[in-house]
């Protein structure tokens, strides 16, 4: 019987399709690793490199390294066990490494023994990886021997398992070499400074695992290695030590019982952002969860307590709210339980009850004798949540008075901003625009219906090193919180916004770059669901334009400028550099950034939270010297800076 259910319109069996396999993945790839952007391309990377970091955990393994190839592809290199390479009862003809490599929910870590704590949670990793591969290549040391097996096409095997030899370069471990897919991925170029800032943060969690680094394709030539004796304390002067410490103590405390078990360590600094970044299995749980919720509670209590013991806060004085006390603290909370209940793959949030209770019960006991054993400290926090309350009171009166002007003028937009006539914020974007004359010829350029224009004037405000108060007070910043719609700080709600693109227009100079700087430092620190939303985006304007016959041709950088000439070698025209955006025609300015059809928008996601901060901590904040050596060390990642 023939399928003709397309043709007939029926629903039935026939209309059912099984894929079997790894071909799910590959038919569905956003369901396993969040996107085919650069975000999934580098999920691939955390997958393998996961795996290596779980052998540690289960104290199998000291080292690790991860390596970009030559030719772009990654190799990762555990001393761990060595998956297993004998045959599987359940598969027979199949050894466990195959199983492993090419079964979806296979794996060490569902009970069997192999793991008492993991980050891997559905055992889809490493075979995921080989779904979206167009190669791989597996070699395991075990026993004595070397092993290899080879796959391509998307997890198809081209060699079956088989010995090689003895052991020579270590007596066990596992080699993952992966060539990513270009059939699946918008791009699969892997950013060292992405992948730098995810190794780092697994050699913090995991004291004394020494993780090695190397990018050798053609003129990167960048090798880094990280092991940290003092483990998450040492994450903690990481984390500050772009900004100023409070002072130089960094406290810690653990607990464990039954089979979870909890470590934290914490520091302040005279900044006004708090940086709480939480781990669970040695995954960053960049939505929170339960482990977050029990710390954040018993702070809250602890200090509250402490300022009443020691008359800060008198019998009159309302409670110091959380926001009051976290103000300027960068903490790590780490956790490790056996059965741990992430919400989807990503892994994003934790929802364990059980941590909550020991993460609160651990805090409650051990920040208050921390708080009687350092009283100079702890005086410094008292008296710094103290005046952010006072800050945050004004902050509350400054917000009351911007709504009640605005419920006096009406819409209460800003008079600057020209508006579309969309009212679905799904289709309208806004263009935030320097200076009047850019904002002139935005105007023109714009598509009325849905393209909005909001000129602001030189380089706003550095929120990096201002509380909300002061903030409310400068007049781009109104502008921009009156325009997006949608608040600002613990009153911003995503749900509000009245544009779903949200595009930061500025010059491809040095300027331009500090502007793009100002605005995402902002949205991070005080519209951060905006930016986790995916509602950000940088506009792209090419920085050369040279005409081939009658057509003008843009190019976005000299990268794009050098493949055109090797494309083109015969071309004879002088090139032309493009001017400010303000000295653009509006035909040129709409054809090169602002046509839907025709621009190109970088999109602004946030892949790990520590690492954004840290970023931004750096670029906008005081510390000269550490902000020199950064773009130093990083200026052939370029690219990527604004991230």
């Amino acid at each position: 019987m023939t399928n003709n259910s397309n043709v007939s319109g029926e629903y039935n069996a026939h209309s059912i399709t099984v894929l079997e396999g790894l071909e799910a993945v590959r038919k569905r790839p956003g369901m396993y690793i969040g996107s085919t952007g650069t975000t999934g391309l580098h999920h691939l990377v955390w997958e393998v490199v996961d795996n290596a970091v779980d052998e540690a955990m289960a104290g199998h393994c000291d080292h690790i390294v991860v390596t970009i190839e030559p030719d772009g592809s990654i190799k990762v290199i555990d001393n761990g066990r060595g998956i297993p390479v004998d045959p599987h009862p359940a598969f027979p003809g199949k050894s466990a490494a195959e199983v492993v490599m090419t079964v979806l929910h296979a794996g060490g870590k569902f009970g069997g023994g192999g793991y008492k704590v993991s980050g891997g949670l559905h055992g889809v990793g490493i075979s995921v990886v080989n779904a979206l591969s167009s190669k791989l290549i597996l070699e395991i040391d075990r026993g004595g021997s070397s092993y290899q097996m080879e796959f391509a096409d998307g997890g198809k095997v081209v060699s079956s398992l088989k010995k090689t030899g003895k052991s020579t370069k270590r007596t066990h471990g596992t080699t993952v070499t992966f060539w990513p897919d270009s059939s699946i991925f918008d791009e699969i170029e892997f950013s060292s400074l992405n992948i730098l800032g995810r190794l780092q943060n697994m050699a913090f969690l995991n004291r004394s695992l020494r993780i090695d680094f190397k990018d050798l394709r053609e003129g990167r030539d960048h090798e880094e290695s990280y092991c940290y004796a003092g483990g998450i304390v040492d994450f903690v002067s990481h984390l500050n030590s772009s900004k100023e410490p409070l002072f130089k103590k960094v406290g810690y405390f653990s607990a464990s019982e039954q089979d979870q078990e909890v470590e934290i360590s914490f520091q302040w600094n005279t900044g006004y952002h708090e940086s709480i970044h939480s781990f669970a299995n040695g995954i960053s749980t960049e939505d929170g969860g339960t482990h977050e919720e029990g710390f954040r509670k018993a702070l809250t209590t602890a200090f509250n307590k402490y300022a009443r013991s020691r008359s800060i806060l008198k019998e009159k004085d309302e409670n110091l709210q959380g926001e009051d006390i976290r103000e300027g603290l960068s903490a790590i909370i780490s956790v490790r339980l056996t059965d741990p209940q992430f919400e989807g793959q990503t892994k994003g949030r934790l929802g364990n009850t059980s941590i909550r209770s020991l993460v609160e019960r651990a805090s409650n006991e051990h920040l208050g004798e921390w708080l009687e054993e350092n009283p100079k400290e702890a005086s410094a926090i008292t008296q710094k949540a103290v005046s952010a309350a006072r800050s945050r009171l004004a902050a509350k009166h400054a917000r009351d008075v911007t709504r009640r002007k605005s419920a006096l003028e009406g819409a209460g937009l800003p008079g600057k901003l020209v508006d579309c006539s969309s009212k679905d914020a799904a289709e309208s974007e806004i263009f935030i625009v320097e200076g009047n004359s850019a904002g002139g010829s935005a105007k023109d350029a714009r598509n009325p219906k849905y393209q909005a224009i909001l000129p602001i004037r030189g380089k706003i405000l550095n929120v990096e090193r201002a509380r909300v108060d002061k903030m409310l007070k400068n007049q781009e910043i109104l502008a921009l919180v009156s325009a997006i719609g949608a608040g600002i700080a613990d009153d911003f709600d995503v749900s509000k916004i009245r544009y779903h693109k949200v595009i930061i227009l500025a010059d491809a100079d040095v300027d331009g770059s500090h502007i793009r700087t100002l605005l995402l430092t902002f949205f991070l620190r005080q519209m951060k669901p905006l930016v986790d939303g995916g509602f950000v985006y940088v506009a792209q304007p090419p920085l050369f334009s040279t005409r081939v016959g009658k057509s003008k041709v843009y190019l976005k950088d000299e990268p794009a400028k050098a493949r055109f000439l090797q494309d083109n070698p015969n071309h004879k025209e002088e090139f032309q550099r493009l001017k400010g955006l303000g000295e653009m025609d509006f035909d040129e300015l709409r054809d090169t950034t602002m046509d839907v059809e025709k621009r190109s928008l970088l999109q602004i996601t946030i892949e790990q939270a520590a690492l954004a901060d840290e970023v931004c901590s750096i670029l906008m904040g005081e510390n000269v010297e550490v902000r020199r050596k950064f773009i130093q060390t990083n200026a052939k990642d370029v690219r990527f800076l604004d991230i």
